[in-house]
């Protein structure tokens, strides 16, 4: 059985102001939280990992290779008018918030979309919802606030306009990241990164995550 609801992506409102995006709920069935999230890598720092250096259960597993699949493949391609078919993915994994992440951003022109999936129980703090911006200059510019909880979806069409960031929190936060990047060679530079900030974090329980 699917855990993920295409029927949710496909519906979402898309819009097209400041940039174009769409925001999905309950795109993993709530009733599925505790099965999804017990079998969730327990990731101790944090940063973004790459999928390879994580050590997820099954559903965990079947979620990212659905999220990579063909089928989604299509609904982005479809939402976006954009074709992927020769477009490689990159997937990351998050699991812990720092007070220092969430800096306003615009993501690397390698990446054409970018979907992130939350996977979180019901959120409370003020802090980590990921505000979507007018501008790079200041988290008052928000247009649109995602709250990270459990099934909740945003996608985007990278461009020069497409900020984003989130207010300070520390603690867990799940999410995944999807990326449809140009080319073959984004994919390696993503893995070299990801990987090398992964090693360092088992090797040095003290250093920084990238």
């Amino acid at each position: 059985m699917s855990l993920l609801n295409l029927t949710a992506l496909r519906n979402a409102p898309i819009e097209t102001e400041p940039f174009e995006h769409f925001i999905a709920s309950d795109v993993v069935n709530p009733a599925r939280i505790d099965a999804v999230l017990g079998d969730y890598p327990k990731v101790k720092k944090g940063g973004s990992f790459p999928l390879s250096a994580t050590h997820g259960g099954p559903l965990f597993n079947q979620l990212c290779a659905e999220l990579q699949g063909e089928e989604v493949r299509k609904v982005f391609a479809e939402r976006f008018r954009m074709d992927l078919n020769e477009r490689p993915t990159t997937l990351t994994v998050r699991g812990r918030c720092r007070m220092k992440d969430g800096q306003i951003h615009t993501d690397s022109k390698t990446k054409l979309i970018t979907v992130l999936l939350y996977l979180n129980e019901p959120w409370n703090a003020d802090g980590g919802r990921l505000k979507l911006l007018r501008n790079g200059e200041s988290l008052d510019s928000a247009f649109a606030e995602v709250s990270p909880q459990f099934g909740t979806l945003v996608a985007f069409k990278n461009g020069p306009t497409a900020w984003h960031g989130h207010a300070p929190f520390e603690g867990v936060r799940r999410a995944l990241q999807l990326n449809y990047v140009v080319d073959e060679a984004a994919v390696r530079r993503s893995e070299r990164r990801h990987g090398l900030s992964a090693l360092v974090k088992r090797l040095n329980p003290f250093a920084k995550a990238a």
